[in-house]
């Protein structure tokens, strides 16, 4: 793989594509690539004249949205390094986050700026409104006089309008700092991820050589994880606009209901998204529908065309186009994983980390494997810290041209992340069989001793309760020696189905010997306790299990 200038491969993209859509908020407008060329070198333009100097940290926070792409090209571009921060985080940490990144300028939404205070970031030189680029605070005069008169400095400069030649990016070096992520809000939880250019051109080059090489510039795709997100923002959006493909940012929540509308009406060419989705999808429509045809599933000529309906049904829901479903950033329930491939839905599992830019592993559908999270990407090789990698679970490590240069100002939990021989420790546990296919097993620090020894992976456990009816979620912990599932029950079904609060608590209770025969011995649940509410989750929507621990 020889590296190549990321922002040469948008510059490029950007000429190639000129008169095609590029960003589009759904259902709402829609930006060229020329339109999207034309707000860059505004920027650019503005951030010359303001003093922002290369590698000066530029912070964005907002919803998906088609200026929250126009902004991030603009900054790295620039020669500038964006700190993406997610728009869910309270207002604390994002002023938190936006002074620890010693950030000069931050582009920030109308809504989450309205939770905010100029004030709790002083060092600011100017914030402005993402939506429309209004300048909402600024520390000198001269930084309005010049937003105030950019439009005539760009009619001065392009009188005839920009055209593609008149574009020029900056060329980035492969050990070159490209962005800053963070990994939580938390001042005592959050660590900047400090990616490099070459991590960046490694999830492109994988993505364009080996995950989706039949995609193109005529591709359409839909945007509706979190842009601030490394995995959102490699495979929605930085992937994309390398190739030209029109990306339609769902700015709204993503429910399951718009996302299934946005894929019937878009018929996306790839979808990217975490199994929390299809989870959802698989127990509201097809558990019903396959708990209602037991019987007859075990007649082989009547269950195979079942499963062909069944397939087909799912496929026109997702739009019906695209080449594979990729999910990653949580745990796939492995019920739900062993019925699609039973059904040969097109889907594969991946693994990676912000610390990765984020891709760790990968496995096209047609040679995934059943529980394994695919093989090591080209570019990155892959060791397990067991004496037996092939049986005995050990850490997963990591080398390669994808993993990230350090924690920004955090030499000693630098340090710790990586092995003396230079690997990147993940902190995840897994196996590796002999084909170099991964298969994971949790997460080292969640990991539970059992009585005898044994090592007891909360997130198995877990599985297996999250099959029971009337469960969305749910999470064991270590209580005095003892394993506790903690459960959100779905009060709202339930509340349908005509059972009270107190009968569905009753009847998860009960079902509570059911779920310890299908857990081992060693590793048996003491009781069950509920949650009046959902977990508090993390940008991925995985559950922060630090809040929850006891021991």
């Amino acid at each position: 793989m020889e590296f190549q200038s990321v922002n040469k491969l948008f510059e490029a993209s950007i000429k190639k594509n000129w008169e095609r859509p590029a960003l589009s908020n759904y259902q709402g407008m829609t930006l060229y690539y020329k339109d999207v060329a034309t707000r860059i070198e505004y920027l650019h333009l503005t951030f010359r004249e303001c003093g922002l100097v290369k590698g000066d940290r530029v912070a964005l926070c907002s919803r998906n949205q088609a200026n929250w792409g126009v902004c991030f090209l603009a900054v790295l571009t620039y020669g500038a390094v964006p700190v993406p921060i997610l728009h869910e985080f309270k207002p604390g940490n994002i002023h938190y986050l936006v002074n620890h990144s010693e950030a000069k300028v931050f582009f920030v939404d109308d809504v989450i700026w309205e939770n905010l205070s100029a004030e709790d970031m002083p060092d600011v030189q100017a914030i402005v409104q993402m939506n429309n680029f209004k300048l909402l605070h600024s520390n000198s005069l001269k930084l309005s006089a010049i937003r105030e008169g950019i439009f005539e400095y760009f009619s001065a400069k392009y009188p005839e309008g920009l055209s593609p030649e008149s574009i020029c990016y900056h060329e980035d070096q492969p050990e070159e700092l490209a962005l800053i992520n963070y990994t939580s809000g938390t001042s005592g939880f959050s660590k900047g991820v400090m990616i490099p250019y070459r991590a960046l051109y490694t999830n492109i080059y994988v993505a364009h050589h080996d995950a989706e090489p039949q995609l193109n510039h005529t591709a359409e795709v839909v945007s509706m994880l979190p842009s601030a997100h490394m995995y959102g923002m490699m495979f929605e959006f930085i992937f994309e606009m390398t190739i030209g493909a029109h990306v339609h940012f769902l700015t709204r929540v993503p429910s399951p209901k718009i996302i299934m509308k946005a894929f019937a009406e878009i018929h996306p060419d790839i979808i990217i998204a975490v199994p929390l989705i299809i989870e959802k999808v698989y127990k509201s429509q097809l558990k019903p529908v396959i708990d209602r045809t037991q019987a007859i599933m075990k007649v082989p000529i009547v269950s195979s065309l079942l499963k062909r309906k069944i397939r087909n049904s799912l496929v026109e829901a997702f739009g019906g186009r695209f080449e594979e479903t990729i999910l990653g950033g949580a745990a796939f329930n492995p019920e739900v994983e062993k019925f699609l491939k039973d059904i040969h839905f097109p889907f594969t599992v991946g693994y990676g980390m912000t610390e990765c830019a984020p891709l760790i592993t990968y496995a096209h559908y047609n040679e995934a494997r059943l529980g394994s999270s695919g093989k090591a990407i080209r570019g990155c090789e892959i060791r397990i810290d067991s004496a037996d990698p092939a049986n005995v679970p050990g850490e997963v490590q990591v080398k390669g041209s994808n993993v990230f240069l350090g924690y920004f100002k955090n030499e000693e939990a630098t340090k710790e992340s990586f092995t003396e021989d230079g690997w990147f420790k993940t902190g995840d546990m897994g196996v590796i069989d002999a084909d170099g296919y991964l298969y994971l097993r949790g997460r080292s620090k969640c990991m539970i001793l059992g009585p005898s020894g044994q090592n007891i992976y909360p997130e198995e456990l877990e599985a297996v309760v999250n099959n029971f009816t009337y469960v969305v979620d749910s999470l064991v912990i270590e209580d005095n020696n003892n394993l506790v599932a903690l459960i959100y029950p779905d009060f709202h079904q339930a509340e349908l189905d005509g059972l009270s609060p107190e009968q569905l608590q009753e009847r998860l209770l009960a079902a509570l010997p059911e779920m310890n025969r299908q857990i081992p011995n060693y590793a048996q649940l003491k009781r069950i306790e509920f949650m009046p509410e959902d977990f508090e989750r993390t940008p991925k929507k995985s559950i922060k299990r630090y809040l929850y621990q006891r021991n």
